[in-house]
């Protein structure tokens, strides 16, 4: 996409970013090198020692709560797909009768 195709409130948001110059043109700025952080990289076994670490401060439902939960889930896929086969077979019916050759 070219500037020309851009309309005034689109260039003054470039502008205002940076994107553009003030005469409308785009600006090229050097890539920046990727920032690395301080700390040292992680092998694969510390990983998945942290990882372990990490899933066992996680608060986990109990059985009664899950059960409620996959009652509520089960319960709205149900209506939902009771309601748009009940729009299917709507439209169905309504085309049938507006293409039928009588």
């Amino acid at each position: 996409m070219s500037t020309e195709d851009l309309n005034r409130e689109q260039k003054r948001q470039l502008r205002k970013m940076g994107a553009l110059d003030e005469k409308g043109q785009p600006t090229r700025a050097a890539r920046q090198a990727p920032q690395r952080s301080g700390e040292p990289r992680v092998g694969p076994v510390t990983y998945i020692n942290e990882v372990g670490d990490e899933m066992r401060k996680v608060a986990w439902p109990k059985f009664p709560e899950v059960r409620r939960m996959a009652i509520i889930v089960l319960v709205t896929v149900v209506l939902y797909t009771a309601y748009i086969g009940g729009l299917d077979s709507l439209f169905g019916v309504m085309s049938n009768w507006l293409y039928s050759t009588t």
